[in-house]
């Protein structure tokens, strides 16, 4: 014992040295040892195979997130498995519309961002009046402002662009027509987007007065005989007309050379009055050339207005009326896809812009 005493004296450095080295080598297998059990005791996540677009998308089970803490602290999101794809992509190529009741070519035109003239373009509407769609038409919509146009043998981009006052530059660069810059051929039959470009519309100016107007069975730019043996016009008027409707917005076609009225958002039997005072001139039942339920009244000072597609009317030829005087209730008789009402100012038998008179 004594030897064993003296032999740990005289070794005790390297003795206490292999003995801490001993200590290190359990300690390190011991945690080896734990920490294989402990990654063993979660189960690994499985992996899914990507779905195909027409299959749902798999129920994947996701690792345990760790909660934050005061000592760590962090930002929380929220997993999902779906992409957001952006939807404000600008459209490249034209789409069809069917047309449903109520639907009106300006109406149309704000849903697609697109001028109501570049669907009238692009389309063969009878008469290029929009008060000749009905429910059920399908339209074709460009993907911008112009006119759709089939590529016919002979045509070069500049013939094109000049005979639709358009820029050839335009045409070549839009993406929508995929052309080859470096040859830029296109084939025949090819339906080419032509940005800017316009063609030429029915005008309907030149007959303008009522004793002329086309009796097409379209409203705003046909006939209808009012009753002038009605005694003592009211007048004049200050030039300036009250709205006949609740509503005061454009639902349906606004004024223009094929359309001469505005067309007043109106719910079916809503009040309708007089725009102005005057004396009923006409108030027929009937399709009217497209104008249905229509009441005519003069205003003095050559004015006439006109309210057209009413579901039912409440005055008589010859009534004095008095400005804001309910004369019937709105509708949709006639040539209309929808409750609405049709509204004209005349001068002198020629249609004016309603918009010129504080409408």
């Amino acid at each position: 014992m004594n030897k064993l005493i003296e032999l740990f004296k005289a070794n005790r450095f390297t003795t206490i040295s292999w003995g801490v080295t001993a200590l290190l080598v359990v300690a390190l297998l011991g945690s080896a040892v734990w920490w294989t059990q402990a990654g063993s005791a979660s189960p690994a996540t499985r992996l899914e195979p990507t779905a195909r677009p027409d299959q749902n998308l798999p129920s994947v089970s996701m690792p345990a997130v760790a909660t934050s803490s005061a000592s760590s602290p962090t930002i929380p999101r929220q997993l999902q498995l779906k992409t957001i794809i952006p939807t404000d992509e600008p459209r490249l190529h034209p789409i069809s519309y069917t047309t449903q009741g109520g639907d009106g070519l300006q109406g149309i035109a704000q849903d697609f961002n697109l001028k109501p003239n570049s669907i009238l373009y692009s389309n063969k509407i009878p008469y290029d009046d929009p008060m000749n769609l009905k429910p059920g038409d399908v339209l074709t919509i460009p993907p911008i402002d112009g006119i759709l146009y089939k590529w016919q043998d002979g045509d070069t981009l500049q013939k094109i662009a000049d005979k639709f006052k358009a820029k050839p530059d335009d045409i070549l660069n839009f993406p929508g027509n995929d052309i080859d810059l470096t040859n830029p051929q296109i084939k025949t039959g090819t339906v080419v987007m032509i940005p800017g470009g316009k063609r030429e519309l029915i005008d309907y100016t030149p007959n303008l007065p009522t004793n002329s107007r086309v009796n097409n069975g379209s409203t705003g730019t046909s006939d209808f005989a009012g009753n002038s043996s009605c005694p003592g016009v009211v007048g004049p008027v200050d030039n300036s007309f009250g709205f006949p409707t609740l509503q005061h917005w454009i639902s349906g076609n606004d004024y223009t050379p094929t359309h001469l009225g505005i067309d007043l958002a109106a719910n079916a039997n809503d009040p309708i009055s007089a725009a102005a005072a005057g004396i009923v001139t006409m108030a027929q039942g009937g399709y009217n050339y497209g104008y249905g339920n229509v009441v005519e009244i003069d205003n003095g000072n050559g004015y006439l207005t006109v309210y057209a597609h009413l579901n039912s009317y409440t005055v008589s030829p010859c009534e004095i009326v008095q400005r804001g005087a309910i004369i019937g209730y709105a509708g949709a008789t006639g040539n209309a896809t929808g409750a609405h009402l049709h509204f004209e100012i005349r001068r002198n038998g020629a249609n004016v812009n309603p918009h010129d008179y504080g409408l």
